[in-house]
This record gives C-alpha cells, sequence and structure tokens, in this order.
C-alpha cells in the first residue's frame, strides 16, 4: 500500500511537470547534442549487449546478425522480424528453447489500497520521478527529435503519462512514461517508410502490451523459453539503427560534441549513485561541461 502511494505520488508529479509546462521549458533549454548522445548511451548498452552474447552463442548470433544485415539490404523493414525467426530456428535445432517452462496463465487486475508516509514518498516516489523523468521521459523526447518529430508539443505527452499512473497505480501500473527504447524503435525507418505512417507502429506496441498484460504471468515463462543469447542479441539489432542516428545528431556539431561525449559515456558506464541510474547522471555532467565550455552563448540563452 505504501508503495502505491508513492506510484501516486510520481504520477502526481509527473502530471504537474507536463500540466505547468516546466518540464517542455526545461527540455527546450538541453541542447539536442546532449539529449541525443544520453538516448544514444542508453541504447548502446542493449547493442553491446547483443555481441557480448556472442560468447556464449556463437553460431546463434552469428546466423541472426548475417540475416538481419541481408534482409535490411533488400528490405529495411522486415530486418528484424528476420533475425528473431532465425533465431527461434537456430535455437530449436540446437535445443535451447525450454517449452517445459510456458504456461499460459491469465492474470487481472488486483486493487491495491494506498497508504501515504513521508518516508516513502522521498525514498521512493521522489527517486522515481527523478528517474522517469531522466531515463524515460528526456530520452523519449530526444528519440522523437532524432526522428524528425520535434514539433510534436511536449507538455500533453507528459500530463497524461501522469494521469495514467495516477489512474492506475492502484492496479500495479507504477509509472507510464515515453519508454525511450520503445519509442526509439517505433519512430525509426524500420517501422514505415513514411514517416506520417509510423504511428502504426506505436499502435500495434499499445496493441500486443494490452495482451502482454491480459497474460502477464505468461511473459516470464515465455522469456524463459527463448535463450537469453537470442532475447539480448535481438533487442541489440533493433536498435542499431536509432543509434547510429543519435550519435550522428549528438556529434555533428563540433561545439558542443565533448559535451555530447561526456553525456555518452557516463550513460553508458552504467554507473548508479544513491539510488539514480546513469542517464540522469550523463545528463548532469553534460550539462554542467556545456555551461562551462560555452558560458558566453549560456548566458545569451
Amino acid at each position: 500500500p505504501e508503495a502505491t502511494g508513492a506510484f501516486l505520488f510520481c504520477g502526481a508529479l509527473v502530471a504537474l511537470s507536463g500540466f505547468s509546462g516546466l518540464f517542455e521549458r526545461l527540455v527546450d533549454r538541453i541542447p539536442i547534442s546532449i539529449a541525443t548522445a544520453m538516448l544514444a548511451g542508453i541504447l548502446t548498452r542493449f547493442c553491446l549487449n547483443a555481441f557480448v552474447s556472442a560468447e556464449t552463442a556463437l553460431l546463434l548470433v552469428l546466423l541472426m546478425f548475417l540475416v538481419f544485415l541481408f534482409v535490411r539490404r533488400f528490405a529495411l523493414r522486415y530486418a528484424t522480424l528476420a533475425s528473431l525467426i532465425t533465431g527461434i530456428v537456430i535455437a530449436n535445432f540446437q535445443g535451447l528453447m525450454n517449452f517445459n517452462e510456458f504456461t499460459l496463465t491469465l492474470s487481472g487486475p488486483v486493487l491495491v489500497t494506498p497508504s501515504f508516509s513521508l518516508p516513502t514518498l522521498i525514498g521512493i516516489g521522489v527517486p522515481l520521478f527523478i528517474v522517469t523523468m531522466a531515463s524515460q521521459n528526456v530520452p523519449g523526447v530526444a528519440a522523437l527529435r532524432t526522428g524528425g518529430y520535434s514539433h510534436v508539443p511536449t507538455s500533453p505527452l507528459i500530463t497524461w503519462t501522469g494521469v495514467t499512473t495516477i489512474i492506475l497505480a492502484p492496479f500495479g501500473g507504477y509509472t507510464f512514461n515515453l519508454a525511450a527504447i520503445t519509442a526509439a524503435i517505433c519512430i525509426s525507418p524500420e517501422a514505415h517508410k513514411d514517416e506520417t505512417k509510423r504511428y502504426l507502429a506505436a499502435t500495434c506496441a499499445g496493441g500486443f502490451y494490452i495482451v502482454i498484460g491480459v497474460f502477464g504471468a505468461t511473459v516470464a515463462a515465455i522469456f524463459a523459453v527463448f535463450p537469453a543469447e537470442l532475447v539480448l542479441a535481438i533487442a541489440g539489432f533493433a536498435l542499431l539503427n536509432t543509434i547510429s542516428g543519435a550519435l550522428h545528431t549528438a556529434i555533428s556539431d563540433i561545439r558542443n560534441r565533448d559535451s555530447a561525449l561526456i553525456t555518452f559515456l557516463i550513460t553508458l558506464s552504467g554507473v548508479s549513485l544513491w539510488g539514480i541510474d546513469a542517464a540522469f547522471w550523463g545528463l548532469i555532467a553534460g550539462g554542467l561541461s556545456w555551461l562551462l565550455l560555452n558560458w558566453d552563448q549560456a548566458q545569451k540563452n
């Protein structure tokens, strides 16, 4: 109950930051190079894991990667799907699929009446708010900008994620956000060549999330069926295009290149201090270095 109260408190903070326009004003002051460098740092972790997984499943990862490159050359949209199918076939052929772990179980919402205590609100609610805004919402906005959707209003998006959290927190929905990784995939060219049609990817993702929610207890079983290397590989391959775009944007402006590199490296490092992860510290370090290196420009802004 106290955790649920903290989730509600976090949702209220998110909604307030969106409704007041505070978040949008802060994000607009973050140089695009630093924001995209943070996004690249978050996503690069997944790509590194994809190639590291080759140490324990070389044939599986290698064939998945070759199929991904081949299909990407001729049919960009289907490269990730083809790689996934290849991985399933190879893993099954090698006997790596553990179907004994699979169970199909329906799930339903369970209402938890919240209670509020100051230590929990400060100890859980505030850090969760900071992590959500810094690790998901800021990179989510950066992903939109990188994908060419800089015209999308930020405040309504953030407000509705907070409102959704408030509504669904009593049923286990601890935070809803712009989901940087999902956003990066849904706005990439693999989703659709036409930028105005990529909303279909987000719509389909939402539909799959609903199905996964109904079969929530089955999700862990599905991951237990697949070898870990397959999951890591497909996640990394799916993000390659977005990472390259984010890195290009991050270092294209030579004046901000050093700050962007600092942001990228700290975010990529995975360092966590006081329960707050590397994305936040990368953003802080990159922002401070940008101020020091561009003090005259910062005073004009």
